[in-house]
């Protein structure tokens, strides 16, 4: 079986996460795709196949005999979708031979441009798949899960060497909860790659320190009319909170190793005002002093209005795991000669975001991220090719084979 042939049954099973649940997993429903893919694991002959109480999927390979001392090495992908976007009732279109122009989303009004993707043409040719417009396809990550399984399959029918091959999938990655019980130790991999990236050959082990700052805004509320020297408005205050921060250092402005402070929620009225921002950067250093400026504003703030005023809660998430890869770099370089082995060009480039890569490696197993061919996740514009998703199996397979044939 292809690899989009999985993608398209895995797609339509919604698994949405919740970041306002408290509970693990987030939503009771990722346990229906993780169920699908228990059975469909030990279908491929994986007797050890598991989901446990918290939602996260294990299962593993032996060592083909004689490769029991090769390091093992852990696949791992996230099966929630994003929670902000519709991922229910996904309605997959598959475009054989893609002409590479603009694609209309079905009656949603919305289309797929090249003015918008400008890489679309370089798809030509290929088997696209793309929403109805309406939902998110689910690409990130279900691809990477059907990837997974692919190779894995491969490996099983086509009698591949291969060390020991551990298969983790989780839940609650896209709020950034994918890693917080997930059993390392038991898992029994040296090391890892998590297969949650965009473009095959994408290769990365370095992303976003990564930080939520809340801020509470409390005002004081008087009638408008006798409000001078006395009102205190939580929502200018606010405003005048984020007018303190670096205009240009946002997401729309920023690329590359640029970091930058995001506002993603605000609400209130003039009594009290909320906002919430995530701050994100790669340099450890330049991270701590973004920190430290949001800790400076909420002192001039409460100099200004009174103590209280604002209130800043700081919330470190994540951080770069260049430091936990970089002693570990034969995972890059077996990555980079794998992909070269079967004609894709590798994309070493640093992560503008997170994923449970992130925290695994600072949980003691090295895990940089490796692409799956898709594109503009999270939203209705999300897309991947059929033949994107094989090659990043065929890296999958080159990467066991490498580690297959001489320790690290």
């Amino acid at each position: 079986m292809r690899a989009y042939e999985r993608l398209l049954k895995y797609v339509v099973v919604h698994t949405a996460s919740d970041d306002t649940s408290e509970t693990v997993p987030s939503t009771a429903r990722q346990f229906d795709l993780a169920h699908i893919l228990v059975e469909e694991m030990k279908g491929l002959g994986i007797t050890d196949a598991r989901v446990d109480d918290k939602c996260y999927v294990y299962g593993s390979l032996p060592a083909t005999e004689g490769l029991e001392k090769t390091p093992a090495i852990g696949l791992i992908a996230h099966m929630d979708t994003v929670p902000d976007f519709c991922g229910e009732n996904v309605k997959p279109r598959v475009i054989e031979n893609y002409d590479g122009k603009d694609v209309v989303l079905g009656s949603s009004g919305r289309v797929l441009s090249v003015r918008s993707f400008p890489h679309l043409p370089s798809l030509a040719g290929r088997t696209l798949i793309v929403t109805d417009g309406t939902t998110v396809l689910g690409s990130d990550d279900k691809s990477g899960v059907a990837e997974i399984l692919t190779a894995v399959e491969r490996l099983i029918t086509d009698h591949i060497p291969h060390g020991k091959i551990c298969i983790g999938f989780t839940p609650d990655e896209e709020i950034g909860r994918g890693a917080d019980v997930f059993d390392v130790e038991g898992f029994g991999a040296d090391y890892a790659y998590t297969v949650d990236g965009g473009i095959e050959g994408e290769i990365v082990y370095e992303n976003f320190n990564a930080c939520g700052a809340s801020w509470v805004v409390n005002g004081f509320n008087v009638h408008p009319g006798s409000a001078k020297d006395t009102m205190i408005n939580a929502l200018t205050v606010a405003m005048e909170i984020n007018g303190m921060l670096p205009a240009a250092d946002v997401p729309e402005h920023t690329e590359d190793y640029e970091g930058f402070y995001h506002l993603t929620d605000m609400k209130g009225n003039v009594e009290k005002a909320e906002m919430y921002y995530i701050i994100r950067d790669h340099d450890m250093h330049t991270f701590e002093a973004r920190k430290a400026l949001m800790r400076h504003i909420e002192k001039t703030i409460n100099e200004k209005y009174g103590e209280g005023t604002a209130v800043l809660t700081l919330t470190d998430q994540y951080y770069n795991m260049a430091e936990k890869i970089t002693p570990h770099f034969h995972l890059i370089e077996n990555a980079k000669a794998a992909a070269e082995e079967i004609g894709v060009t590798p994309v070493i480039m640093p992560e503008r975001g997170g994923t449970d890569g992130a925290r695994l490696s600072y949980m003691g197993l090295p895990c940089p991220n490796l692409g799956t061919g898709g594109f503009a996740f999270h939203g209705p514009y999300e897309h991947v090719t059929a033949e994107g998703m094989d090659l990043s199996v065929d890296l999958i397979l080159g990467i066991l084979k490498r580690y297959a044939k001489a320790e690290a």
